[in-house]
């Protein structure tokens, strides 16, 4: 795995894209942190290894939807102010 930073990437993306197609994994990082990682496209993801392996199991059912917003009159702050009251 390597790591390289944004204008590095830049610079040499092909020379990068090249790594990746050879089985590598890169790494970037924007002022010495890192940001993003690029990896082949038919490389399992961490997740996808760990259920493979039985390890984790994915979740049985969807997301429950998100409940309905509230009407209410008035601000936050007064909603706040109320409660604190």
């Amino acid at each position: 795995m390597s790591w390289v930073g944004i204008r590095e990437l830049r610079d040499g993306l092909s020379r990068h894209i090249a790594s990746v197609r050879d089985g590598g994994t890169v790494t970037v990082t924007d002022h010495g942190r890192p940001v993003a990682r690029i990896v082949p496209v038919n490389r399992p993801t961490t997740l996808e290894r760990l259920i493979a392996e039985g390890l984790v199991q994915p979740p049985r059912t969807s997301k429950r939807a998100a409940p309905e917003p509230l009407v209410v009159d008035g601000t936050v702050s007064d909603l706040v102010t109320d409660q604190r009251r």
